[in-house]
């Protein structure tokens, strides 16, 4: 009887062992598959400021907007850089006209750091779009301050919110 309990004990750990491996293999194959796309627009969280301290002194920063064709084939068309405020004002248009991106070719988009009308909530609107389904770009922004002897960095992906049909 012990030797039956043995076995059946050992076979349910091997058995959620190779479940976990299967699963575990599968979410990795979804999370690393490439989804083409013709076209997104893509939320991107910008701050022109962040807080410290116990009194939430502003620490200003300045934000680079960068968006990076991935595509090694294909040219993207950005149809719109938009910049809204902490409330969602439209603050400013950045593209005056589309502009196409080469394979493999990058751009930016500055708010400098005297520049404090978007606040800590801040955000830019990116919409590209492409001939056909694609390796969609990079969008992403990047934020530096230095105040006194203090600096601080980081970044920030973009976030698609709508996909082109």
């Amino acid at each position: 009887m012990d030797k039956i309990r043995k076995h059946v004990k050992l076979t349910a750990v091997v058995v959620i062992v190779l479940c976990h491996l299967f699963f575990s293999v599968d979410t990795a194959k979804a999370d690393t598959a490439i989804r083409l796309s013709k076209g997104q627009t893509v939320y991107v969280p910008i701050y022109s400021h962040i807080y410290s301290g116990n009194r939430e002194q502003p620490f200003y920063l300045a934000a680079t907007l960068s968006i990076r064709n991935t595509d090694s084939n294909n040219s993207i068309t950005i149809t719109a850089v938009d910049y809204y405020d902490t409330e969602g004002k439209l603050l400013a248009n950045y593209l005056k006209s589309n502009k196409t991106l080469t394979p493999m070719a990058s751009t930016r988009y500055i708010v400098k750091e005297a520049d404090k009308a978007g606040g800590s909530g801040a955000n830019f609107i990116v919409k590209w779009e492409a001939d056909k389904k694609i390796i969609p770009p990079i969008i992403e922004s990047i934020m530096i301050g230095t105040q006194t002897q203090q600096g601080i960095s980081f970044t920030s992906r973009g976030k698609v919110v709508a996909e082109k049909q």
